[in-house]
């Protein structure tokens, strides 16, 4: 088996033309891939640099094989089968700014530069005030931003076409005007002048985005597999679902220069992202972050297990048509046929979407995805939804550690937030470990204990769990 890198298959490389922060999956498999099609239906011929956006990243894996991987699509498309297996080339090499600073920088000298796409997960886009403009690089991915794009107006004297087309992929909504608002923080902190503060409002765009495509953790089962039908030692296989949609905010002119539609990918440039953001994020997402801990602590490993589990799939149609559906403002009969699509997308036979890749950050993805749902089901309803409660209460078991089964749960995300939890766990008090996290204003940003009822419902279903197994508590609720 030959070794993937660009000795030994016959690849493009073009202008570097993106910076991308994020080497990770979805980026991958989404992004990288509607330029891998751009490059080859349209004129854009454009490569990409991938930065490592925190200090632990796969940026060496990446360079040890020339930035090239596979990428396997597959999936139903309207009702046919389809499995495409795609070489992606479109990744010219791999930065580490935390090791490379003044090479990151050298990023902004580059004449052809004109595109930044980002996604550092819902945590990612936040300022840090303890950043300092010295520090090579800022902690937060804003700050390393605003780092690069002030060496780029000073090296170009503010020139009004050296401004850059910024598309962060966060899964938050109106995530280039949070954004935005960082930077804008970062040049009054660091008091980088009205010419620069001028520059980039004025020939910059930072523009909110919804990208929605299915993308599972690597292929561990099948990788063997595919890399002895592919006939390469590839290490970074990545895949995806058929469906993929990226709704972008912006005028004609960022058309006319990312030309993704015209490559026949399903990449629309709208007014407002607004409506394809709340349905998704709410129909596709919330379910995906209660079900994922939920789901493990059945017992399950992937999200198609869950769907098709009697008592799981009972627990998750509860969620997203009972509890979620109802607090969208579009017209019934289209949220309801856009919440069977995704089951349908759930059901993906061919693949198997771990459900602890899911867990990733799953306090910042439950305030973003389900904490909304939860408070206007509670404000229409009149009480708690019960399965979005038993998510949270779920996620919090997980956080705790420890094994399921012989498998030891392995938690990721920040690591202020997991020292947290663990010593409310400590305690052994149910209600103390519920209203500890409910008041955790690291995490939500407010306490709350505030809500009705909240507090005593999630100390419940936490000593619930414990003593009686999560099947039993799954079946209470879905029973009523």
């Amino acid at each position: 088996m030959k070794e993937l890198n660009r000795k030994n298959v016959q690849t493009n490389l073009y202008p570097e033309r993106i910076i991308q922060f994020g080497e990770g999956n979805f980026l991958r498999a989404f992004v990288d891939w509607i330029v891998w099609n751009m490059n080859e239906k349209t004129d854009f011929k454009g490569s990409i640099v991938a930065v490592q956006p925190i200090a632990q990243g796969m940026i060496d894996s990446l360079n040890h094989q020339d930035c090239l991987y596979h990428l396997i699509l597959k999936g139903l498309d309207k009702g046919v089968a389809v499995y495409k297996t795609q070489l992606i080339d479109v990744i010219s090499r791999g930065l580490n700014p935390y090791t490379q600073f003044n090479e990151y920088l050298k990023l902004a000298e580059n004449p052809d530069m004109r595109f930044i796409i980002s996604n550092t997960t819902e945590a990612g886009i936040a300022f840090n005030p303890d950043d300092k403009f010295t520090d090579t690089p800022a902690s937060s991915f804003p700050g390393k931003l605003t780092q690069l794009l002030y060496h780029r107006f000073k090296v170009f004297n503010g020139a009004a076409d050296k401004g850059m087309i910024i598309f962060p992929c966060e899964l938050i909504f109106l995530n280039g005007t949070n954004l935005m608002a960082c930077i804008e923080k970062y040049i009054e902190l660091w008091q980088l002048g009205e010419g620069f503060n001028e520059w980039f409002h004025t020939y910059c765009g930072v523009y909110n985005t919804l990208v929605d495509r299915i993308v599972p953790g690597y292929p561990r089962e099948t990788a063997d597999e595919i890399r002895s039908q592919i006939g390469y030692n590839d290490q970074l296989l990545a895949e995806g679902e058929i469906f993929h949609l990226w709704v972008i905010e912006a005028p004609q002119s960022v058309t006319d220069e990312f030309p993704a539609d015209k490559a026949g990918m399903n990449v629309l440039f709208v007014p407002s992202e607004e409506p394809y953001h709340e349905r998704k994020v709410t129909l596709l997402n919330g379910p995906h972050t209660v079900l994922s801990p939920v789901g493990y602590l059945y017992g399950l490993d992937t999200v198609r297990e869950c769907v098709e589990n009697k008592t799981m799939g009972a627990f998750i149609r509860k969620v997203m048509f009972e509890e979620l559906l109802p607090t969208l403002h579009l017209p019934k009969e289209e949220l309801e046929q856009f919440a069977n699509d995704v089951l349908d997308r759930f059901r993906n036979p061919y693949i198997k979407h771990q459900v602890t890749s899911i867990m990733l950050n799953s306090f910042p993805k439950y305030k973003t995805r389900d904490l909304p749902g939860l408070k206007t089901y509670l404000e229409r309803k009149g009480n708690l939804p019960t399965g979005l409660v038993l998510g949270l209460a779920a996620i919090i078991t997980y956080y705790k550690g420890g094994k399921r089964g012989n498998d030891a749960i392995v938690v990721q995300d920040d690591e202020k937030i997991i020292e947290a939890v663990k010593n409310l766990w400590s305690t052994g008090d149910y209600r103390e470990i519920a209203a500890g996290v409910l008041r955790n204003n690291y995490i939500w940003g407010e306490d709350l204990n505030q809500i009705p009822g909240l507090t005593e419902q999630i100390a419940l279903y936490l000593q619930s769990i414990q003593e009686k197994g999560m099947k039993e508590v799954v079946k209470e609720v879905v029973n009523g």
